[in-house]
């Protein structure tokens, strides 16, 4: 299973090891990891994820024409609840490509995956991604308080806000 789906613009597709140039444009930069549970990446070390991400059935590579310039990650959380984050190139921030391919792979999991509940876990400095969440039409159902050492100080905790989508919601606003 090569694409998983296409939209307007994109394409959902595995990764592929050969995708680590790409990847590096990423996950490299520590303005677009900033948020991310792991340390910003070396060039060097993207070889190694690029081949990691294309074993794993947990992330994709969103592609623009031939170029990955985002990532997703879905995983399974148990009775149907899989939790989704996303990742984008600086370049590619700001153009909606994250809200159209975050809502290609809502409607997959959905449709497709038969999948019950998505949810997603966002620090709640990072306001950009909350305002996608919200966009793609997820609800904030909670905030953990400090739930997870922040990587630039681990003796300082984050709080998190959890965002959810039914598969029952969503299919009711078709």
């Amino acid at each position: 299973m090569e694409k998983l789906f296409t939209t307007e613009r994109l394409s959902v597709r595995k990764f592929r090891p050969e995708d680590h140039s790409d990847l590096a444009d990423i996950i490299t930069d520590p303005e677009v990891t900033f948020f991310e549970p792991y340390q910003t990446f070396t060039r060097e070390a993207c070889v190694q994820e690029a081949k990691n991400f294309s074993e794993s059935d947990e992330f994709f590579a969103v592609c623009l024409k031939d170029k990955v310039i985002g990532k997703i990650y879905f995983s399974r959380k148990g009775a149907g609840t899989y939790e989704i984050g996303y990742t984008f190139g600086k370049a590619y921030q700001g153009k909606g490509y994250a809200s159209e391919s975050i809502k290609g792979f809502i409607k997959y999991a959905f449709t497709v995956l038969d999948v019950r509940r998505i949810i997603a876990q966002i620090d709640t400095r990072n306001v950009k991604s909350v305002n996608l969440a919200e966009r793609v039409g997820m609800r904030r159902e909670a905030m953990h308080r400090e739930l997870y050492p922040r990587k630039e100080d681990k003796t300082v905790f984050s709080d998190y806000y959890v965002y959810a989508l039914l598969k029952s919601d969503y299919l009711e606003e078709l």
